[in-house]
């Protein structure tokens, strides 16, 4: 298993997300855009950061580049894709899910610990947990809030493909936990396949013990789960 860490001018978090997946036994390293994805990429990140500097809209600049299509294609192959942050925002912009993010409610950058809800644990990248389950996972973002037509939210919804929602320390999903003012508190949802997940919340910022917490363990193990199945 390798796992392709894309990064684009701007990117930030490539880094981690290398750290992050070394420091739980899977082979990561990361490939500039430009370069394509290597042929033995079994998995894929979209890192966080600000790809060319959130110009026009968060993401947009980087689902236009090459290397998308063929994110695409491998994500309709099967290879598990994992956007997290800037990369969720990429993601969205490229149509791997639906929906999209803009700028939070407070029209500020938030930069904290939040606490998401488990909402849907039949997934490679929740099987860790149970359904309920609260963990801390740490938000870094300026455009997080997530939008999406009231029929399309339903859809969604309905169909099991919100993965975690904001909520308080005891799980209850309010709007005063909900920090960027996400439709439905959402933080994280799926593609049409559960393969492809997008979220807000930084997993690998809570996957090394020295962060103090390692409830983003389970989301990057989503790698480990598509390949066992």
């Amino acid at each position: 298993m390798t796992v392709t860490v894309v990064q684009f001018g701007g990117s930030n978090c490539d880094r981690d997300a290398v750290g992050a997946l070394s420091h739980l036994g899977i082979d990561a390293e990361r490939v500039w855009h430009e370069d394509g994805l290597p042929e033995d990429t079994t998995g894929i990140v979209l890192p966080g950061g600000f790809s060319y500097g959130d110009y026009l809209r968060a993401g947009a600049m980087a689902a236009r580049s090459p290397v998308m299509a063929e994110v695409r294609a491998a994500a309709e192959d099967g290879v598990p894709v994992l956007g997290v942050c800037n990369g969720a925002q990429i993601g969205c912009e490229t149509g791997l899910t639906d929906g999209a993010f803009t700028t939070n409610a407070s029209a500020r950058f938030q930069c904290e610990n939040a606490y998401l809800r488990v909402e849907n644990a039949d997934t490679p990248w929740t099987r860790a947990y149970d359904e309920g389950d609260v963990l801390s996972v740490p938000i870094a973002h300026g455009e997080g809030r997530f939008e999406i037509g009231e029929e399309r939210y339903e859809r969604l919804d309905s169909e099991g493909r919100v993965l975690f929602r904001y909520c308080d320390a005891d799980g209850n999903v309010t709007d005063d936990a909900n920090p960027n003012g996400s439709r439905g508190n959402v933080a994280g949802v799926l593609g049409e396949r559960d393969t492809v997940a997008v979220l807000m919340p930084h997993p690998e910022r809570a996957t090394l013990p020295d962060l103090g917490s390692t409830d983003g363990q389970g989301v990057l193990r989503g790698f480990e789960a598509v390949s066992n199945a």
